[in-house]
């Protein structure tokens, strides 16, 4: 965890590089939300603490609150999940339909298909 931690950051910073305008204050929003989120970790895994690292790692805490609306769009609401439920069954009903007809599809066909739906 650690580790992820540490690399986490690099990674979101290098994928979010080159922001449009519009993009900048979510993009940095959320690279401050993360950067926060991984202090805190870091600093959670002393084995004690003192009231400046208590102190530090409310900080932290209180800046990954600040800057976590930038993910919320993204989070998965019990309507999202029924949704995806809904939808991944349609798709499993066509992907069994499209397989029983596989007499006349070829093997490379059947094999393209099932690729295609676990992606």
């Amino acid at each position: 965890m650690r580790n992820l931690g540490r690399c986490i950051l690099g990674v979101l910073a290098s994928a979010l590089r080159r922001p449009t305008a519009v993009q900048q204050g979510p993009f940095q929003n959320a690279l401050l939300c993360v950067w926060a989120l991984v202090d805190f970790s870091l600093m959670a895994q002393y084995r004690s603490h003192t009231l400046d690292t208590l102190g530090y790692m409310e900080r932290y805490l209180k800046d990954f609150h600040r800057y976590k609306q930038v993910f919320q769009e993204f989070r998965a609401s019990k309507k999202n999940r029924l949704d995806v439920a809904a939808n991944d069954q349609h798709l499993s009903f066509e992907l069994e339909r499209e397989l029983r007809d596989a007499r006349r599809v070829s093997v490379a066909e059947r094999s393209r298909l099932l690729v295609a739906y676990h992606a």
